[in-house]
């Protein structure tokens, strides 16, 4: 028993022994992977705050740029760890780290498929230069001024001032309208004329009256053409460029030759008709008898 119990005590003292040999041995590899990781961890703060000034040029969202710093700086620390694991030649546990951590990324990635995808799309539109914050824009059936761009959804700000949040993988698989990048828009009016009009003059005074316009671009003509005979009118499209900024401008631009060509039409004498319904009665005489029995009633 005693025997047992004293080669125990003495298979425990060689392990520990080898094990005190094995850290004096491995101590200069130990110290270097120290070092290598104190590096790791004050250049990723540097790398951090270097990728986050950087983004920061191109992407005025704070979530984003902020995002992209923390990956960069992970990324730093996740060489920095493989470098030490090295240096302690821990082979195999680095093998077992990287097996594992594309194991997790998998699972995660499935788990996580939708906000990830969101997050990537929010991303890529930080750094489309066609879509910035303060554009006004048209997609999905809502149509509004940019007003955020996060990780996760875009906001878009209608004109009766609520707020729409759109995903940003939706923004991104769907087509967009961008009125922000041009300074030129065209605008539309619908109208009618009477049949008794003289249709040439008609089209002559709406050009003119369009053309002095201070909203009008002057190095563009002003479109004009009859689409067709209508109930108690002949309709008329007239179309011509303006100078605008924004939605507003557009409509503004609009209402002032609606108004022109109003007052246009009122200065000589041309009718704008509006629909006219006549009812016809064929027996006449039964209804005024029916009209004389009532008033007798009375």
């Amino acid at each position: 028993m005693k025997t047992e119990i004293q080669t125990s005590f003495t298979d425990i003292y060689d392990k520990l022994i080898g094990w005190a040999i094995s850290v004096i041995h491995n101590l200069p590899n130990l110290l270097v992977a120290i070092i290598v990781m104190v590096i790791a961890y004050y250049l990723a703060k540097v790398v951090n705050k270097w990728a986050v000034r950087l983004a920061s040029r191109s992407i005025p969202q704070k979530a984003i740029t902020n995002l992209i710093g923390r990956a960069a700086a992970i990324v730093v620390v996740l060489v920095g760890l493989f470098l030490a694991l090295g240096a302690l030649d821990l082979s195999k546990a680095l093998n077992t780290l990287l097996a594992g951590a594309g194991i997790s990324g998998l699972v995660i990635g499935l788990a996580l498929q939708g906000t990830l995808s969101n997050m990537l799309s929010g991303i890529q539109l930080s750094f489309r230069k066609k879509i910035q914050i303060g554009h006004w824009i048209e997609t999905t059936g809502y149509e509004g001024e940019v007003v955020d761009i996060n990780l996760n959804s875009l906001v878009l700000q209608p004109m009766d001032n609520t707020r729409v949040i759109i995903p940003n993988k939706t923004i991104i698989e769907n087509p967009l309208k961008n009125y922000s990048l041009t300074s030129n828009f065209k605008i539309e009016i619908n109208c009618g004329v009477g049949y008794g009009s003289d249709l040439d003059k008609v089209e002559q005074l709406v050009k003119d009256t369009i053309k002095n316009l201070n909203q009008v671009d002057k190095n563009t003509d002003v479109e004009f053409y009859y689409r067709n005979f209508g109930d108690s009118a002949i309709d008329f499209s007239c179309r011509y460029w303006v100078n605008a900024r924004d939605v507003r401008n557009r409509l503004e631009a609009k209402s002032i030759g609606i108004k022109a060509i109003k007052a246009a039409f009122n200065a000589n004498d041309i009718n704008i008709p509006f629909p006219i319904r006549t009812l016809q009665f064929d027996n006449e005489l039964e209804f005024k008898n029916k009209e004389i029995g009532e008033v007798s009633q009375n």
